[in-house]
Order: C-alpha cells, then structure tokens, then sequence
C-alpha cells in the first residue's frame, strides 16, 4: 500500500462512522466522556461511605454475604428471641459484676506492694490462644518471671552517679536490699520468706542477728539429728545396739528377741528366748536384755553414785561421759554377781556387751513378775515379804557389803512366793561418802511401805537403819539421827584422805542381828 492509503487510511475514522473494529483499535485514541459534578458531591460523606461499600462488595463478595448472616451487631438486634434477651442481659450482668470486682481491687489494695487480685472471681475471662507456640514452660527457662532481680552491685569503686546524686556501698537502701538479697544463703530449712519480691530492706543488725540464729538453729539440728541417731530412743534402739544384738541372736546366745517390756529413765528391758548353751555359759531358757539409754540427760545428775566408788574412781572422767553409760552397766553386773553369790534373790548375770546387759528373766512365758507395789498379798505373804526383804537387806550390807541405794516397792518384784530385788546399777558400798545416806533412805522406803500394808512387825526407819547397819545410834528425832550419820561419813572421808583407803567397816557393838520369822 502507499503511502497516500495509509494517511487516507489512518484519517478514515474522523470524517464518519466506520466498522467496529476500526473504533476498538488499540492504537486508536480512546473516547474520553467528561462528568459533570459539584464541589458539594465531592466533600460528601454519603458519597464517600457509598463508593467505598461498592469497592468492599466488588472486592469481598463473601465477607459481604456472610456478614448479612444471623450474627448480632450493634443494629441488627432480634429482640423476639426470649433466650436472645437473656444472653444479652447475662452478658450485661457480668460486665458490670467484673467492672465492680475490678473496684473492689483497686480499693483494697491501694498503694500497697503487695496486692490481692479477684482474677479467678470474673465472669468474663480474657482470651486465652490456644496456640502452642505461645505457651511457654517456665521450667525449661533459665529465667523465672515470678521471681524479683537481684539487686544490682556498685562497681569496684565503692559509688555510683556523680555530685549530689552520688550513692555509695553504705547507702542504707543498697544495703538493706543486698542484706535481704543474702538471706537466700540460708539454710533451706530456715524459712525467710519473698523478701525480694516485697523489695524488703533489712538492717545490718537485723540481718546479722537473722544470720547468727540461722546457723544457732542448723548447729541444733545437727545435733538432734546425731543425738537420735547415735541414742536409744523410748522402746527403741540406735543401729550400734541394734548391731549388738542382731550378733547375740546371729551367734546362736538368743534364739529371737520377742519385745520390750519395761521402760524406765536409765534403761529399756526387752524379752527374749535364750538359745543353745556353751561349754563356760549356761543360757536361761527367757533373757531379759537391759540396754542402758545412751542419752545423757538422766545420767549428768547421777555420777555421785559412781565417781566416789572405789572400783571405778580411777575410771570415771567427767569429760567423756560417754563411758560412764557402759560404767553403769559394768556396776550393775558386777553388783548382780555379788548378790547372786550371797544367795540373795536376783536375776543372774549372762553377758555383758557394752552397754547390753542379758540377764535371766524373772517370770514366765514373756509375762514379767509383778512389782511389788502392783501385787496384792494377803496379811501372811505380806508378813512374810517383809521378814526376807529384811534378811536381804542385811545380807546385802554384810556379805556383799553393798548398800541398794534405790530400794522400794517398785525394784522389787513378787515370783514364786518371794521377793526379788532388780535394778542395783546405782547401789554403792557402805563406805562410800553417801553410803549411810542411802541406806537410811532405803530403810524410810521400806518401813513406809509395810506400815501401809498393815504389818504390825515392822520397824521404823531408824531402828530398821540399826538393825540393818549393826550401829548403834541412839538419836531421839530424825534430825539429830541424820546429824550422826554425817558425822559417821565425814570420819570416812578424813580417814580416806589420811591414809589413802577405806574402813573395813564402821564400829559397832557386834555384827548385826539376822532377823527372820
């Protein structure tokens, strides 16, 4: 084509009307139609809120049609519903009952650091996401979010800031938080409380008296802790005497320890069957087994009985009281041997193991014999009881030269028609400082009893004391009676220090009488 057919061509659409798809060419010029409108339409809201719903429903169809569902909003409200009315009023209900427990909180807690919150009281909870990735297990972290910072330190220099704004190491703030910061040193039974939560600030002093009963209160629980492990408890054992006795029955002396059966302030007592007898010892068929407590509080007022006994004056040590436990059990055998020699009704020795003592049982099949004071005896067995406890007691004071020193109805005890004397771990010979004390008080024991008991025979303390003693004091009252018996142990005690040794025995008019029925 030339070039006149082409510019005839491209001038074609001005001079008239043409096909159509010469007016929809696209390097044709657009048609451009102009509207008309006002400054008043254009600064319209209504026009604005139009356009902009027409621009959301051609974007958004489905937003649109879903939001024309049932969902309630602020001005489609179907009020003809009566369990819509009462969501709505329930709802209602508890906005205003959180918005008064929100008050509540504000009122009562004020300025206060410590604060109460009615969180698990509110009807309407704020949303929880459900999502995993927003919970997080404080355990895991290193980081506690309930727990306060610790204060922070002042630097080597001793002060922070410049000017008037300075603060040292001894600004009375800083140190009362660094001394509430410490108290988490303490012990962990020591309860000290969130003092840094509370951001508590603690005195020197008051800190310093906090630390010294922390550590009074560890060093006492130290020692209750060793002390219930290294002692008998009441009816119980520590492992060293458990061991003791687990070796008796291992070794075949007992067959099987069936129980306690006494206690008492010094010593628990435990039944137990005996077992094959050896070629130098003879095993009764039921042992009693004494085990002196190895707690020392009853034992701190009772070393007079000991430290002044001839036999282990040379052994006792005040300063390791240790061994004045297994000293007591030593006098004790030793004391039961005597007597058993003397003929004198008593439970005989078997072994000795430390502070274990076995001896025989008095009484029959795990049945201990009854105390004296616990048994009911007529006139003639009371009568009876009173002439051998008589004979005993001079036996005790001649033949053994022993005195009990503990003697009454209640180490006595009634078995196959007589009575048996127990427990003379205490008992001392008469020529110790306080032997005639003891004996006298023996005999005021003794003599009250039986005058209880209605037996006419019976003599006063101080003519027991002579009968008893062989001595002849002849005091018109208990006061100047006492005087005189000092006055026999006071001569004791300068003849000790004179001449290095004991009296064989006191003077008297003659060895003292043998009563019996």
């Amino acid at each position: 084509m030339d070039s006149v057919g082409v510019a005839a061509a491209a001038a074609a659409p001005e001079a008239g009307p043409g096909p159509a798809w010469q007016s929809k060419c696209p390097w044709g010029a657009p048609s451009t139609t102009s509207m008309s409108c006002s400054l008043a339409d254009v600064m319209s809201e209504q026009l604005a809120k139009e356009l902009q719903l027409e621009e959301e429903n051609a974007a958004f169809p489905e937003v649109v049609a879903a939001a024309e569902g049932p969902f309630i909003t602020g001005e489609n409200i179907d009020t003809s519903s009566d369990l819509m009315l009462a969501q709505m009023l329930q709802m209602e209900f508890d906005r205003e009952y959180d918005a008064q427990l929100r008050r509540e909180e504000k009122k009562i807690n004020g300025d206060s650091k410590v604060s109460i919150s009615f969180e698990n009281y509110r009807k309407v909870h704020p949303y929880d996401s459900d999502s995993s990735e927003d919970e997080v297990d404080w355990q895991d972290t290193r980081h506690d979010p309930y727990r306060a910072d610790k204060p922070t330190t002042t630097p080597k220099r001793g002060f922070i800031g410049k000017g008037k704004d300075i603060t040292t190491k001894h600004d009375e703030v800083v140190c009362g938080r660094k001394n509430t910061a410490r108290m988490e040193n303490f012990a962990p039974e020591f309860q000290v409380g969130d003092g840094i939560g509370m951001d508590l600030k603690l005195s020197n002093q008051v800190f310093n008296a906090l630390k010294q009963h922390a550590y009074s209160e560890e060093r006492r629980s130290a020692r209750l802790h060793e002390k219930k492990e290294h002692s008998t408890a009441e009816k119980a054992v520590d492992p060293k005497t458990r061991l003791l006795l687990y070796k008796m029955v291992n070794s075949g002396m007992l067959e099987t320890i069936t129980g306690c059966i006494s206690t008492g302030k010094e010593s628990v007592v435990f039944h137990a069957y005996g077992g094959n007898a050896t070629e130098d010892k003879v095993i009764p068929p039921e042992c009693a087994i004494k085990v002196f407590k190895t707690t020392l509080n009853e034992f701190k007022n009772r070393d007079k009985y000991i430290k002044d006994d001839y036999r282990f004056k040379d052994r006792f040590s005040k300063l390791n009281p240790r061994k004045i436990i297994r000293m007591w059990a030593e006098k004790e055998m030793h004391n039961l041997t005597r007597m058993q020699n003397a003929g004198i009704p008593c439970p005989q020795v078997v072994i000795l193991k430390k502070h274990v003592l076995v001896m025989s049982f008095i009484g029959q099949d795990q049945v201990p014999a009854p105390k004296l004071k616990d048994v009911t005896l007529s006139s003639e067995d009371m009568k009876k009881a009173y002439y051998q406890i008589l004979n005993m007691m001079q036996q005790l004071y001649r033949e053994c030269n022993l005195v009990h020193a503990d003697l009454s109805e209640y180490n006595m005890l009634w078995h196959d028609g007589k009575v048996w004397l127990i427990d003379v771990s205490q008992s001392v010979e008469p020529t110790h400082p306080h032997g005639l004390e003891f004996l006298f008080r023996d005999c005021r024991n003794v003599s009250q009893f039986f005058q209880k008991g209605g037996v006419a025979e019976a003599l006063n303390e101080r003519e027991l004391f002579n009968a008893v003693s062989g001595l002849n004091i002849t005091a018109d009252n208990e006061v100047d009676f006492q005087a005189e018996i000092e006055a026999l142990e006071k001569m004791n005690e300068d003849h000790v220090q004179n001449h290095g040794k004991k009296l064989s025995t006191f003077s008297s008019d003659g060895d003292p009488p043998i009563y019996d029925e």
